[in-house]
């Protein structure tokens, strides 16, 4: 594969751009992300009936996107003039209104810094690529479709929180994995590590090596009255107190996930 059209792999800096969107006129998008994640999505082409849906899926699972601190932007290599043209036709027309940017690429460098162009599938539109950006501007999970099949915007959005969840409670998540199910405990590498799982009453054990725990049940960390110091401030753990965003825990492999994610702690 050329450089032209390289691939930003998981765990690399997502490149940063700059460039025109349908809510922008000078865009930069490190700035316009903040501390947020992100999903950047490619589509095809304007007025086609598969984006269109797509766009529409999106646009409907928006409010639970910005539950979760994601902005969602997309692309494509058609005009800002045919993309602003387009979501007017697609709220005139199906009701439905695009409240993310989409960004206007029609140069392709954009495209081709993200390695959206697959020149054996279309060297003039772009595929349906998905990138997950963390808050650290580095990309945690990708997926690519055919011009052919359109996303399942649920899954996009259960892989964000998948992502968020290993992040948060430096766990992984089994094959079909939901927001509420149990997670998958990292592996014991020790015979002392495998004595202390198994000693955990509060964890489903499948055998030394595989057991879930139920997350979402808070651990009581309160300090008994009678053993408070006045000035001594309570602790909690870190599972409890760690927003989804803080990078101070680094993922552990998400099993069974439709796309890759970060393998960077330890693996179920």
């Amino acid at each position: 594969m050329s450089e032209e059209y390289g691939l930003p792999r998981i765990g690399d800096p997502a490149p940063d751009f700059s460039g025109v969107t349908t809510q922008h006129t000078d865009f930069n998008f490190s700035v316009w992300q903040e501390q947020n994640w992100v999903v950047l999505f490619s589509h095809p082409a304007d007025f086609t009936p598969v984006c269109t849906t797509e766009l529409i899926a999106f646009a409907r699972q928006h409010d639970r996107f910005l539950q979760r601190k994601v902005k969602l932007i997309g692309l494509s290599v058609d005009s800002i003039h045919s993309h602003l043209a387009w979501v007017r036709n697609i709220q005139e027309k199906m009701n439905v209104s695009i409240p993310f940017p989409m960004i206007a690429d029609s140069d392709m460098k954009i495209a081709k810094l993200y390695g959206m162009i697959h020149p054996n599938a279309s060297s003039t539109a772009t595929v349906r690529a998905v990138f997950i950006i963390d808050p650290k501007r580095v990309i945690r999970a990708l997926v690519y479709y055919p011009l052919n099949a359109g996303r399942n915007v649920d899954e996009i959005l259960r892989l964000v929180t998948a992502l968020q969840t290993t992040q948060r409670f430096a766990c992984a998540t089994p094959a079909n994995w939901q927001e509420g199910d149990k997670v998958v405990v990292p592996p014991p590498k020790t015979l002392q590590e495998v004595e202390a799982a198994l000693a955990h009453a509060d964890y489903d054990h499948q055998d030394f090596y595989l057991a879930l725990k139920d997350i979402s049940k808070p651990v009581d960390t309160s300090i008994p009255a009678s053993d408070k110091k006045a000035d001594a401030p309570q602790v909690a753990e870190a599972e409890t107190t760690q927003s989804a965003e803080s990078p101070a825990v680094k993922p552990a492999e998400g099993n069974g996930a439709s796309a890759s994610a970060s393998e960077s702690s330890p693996s179920a």
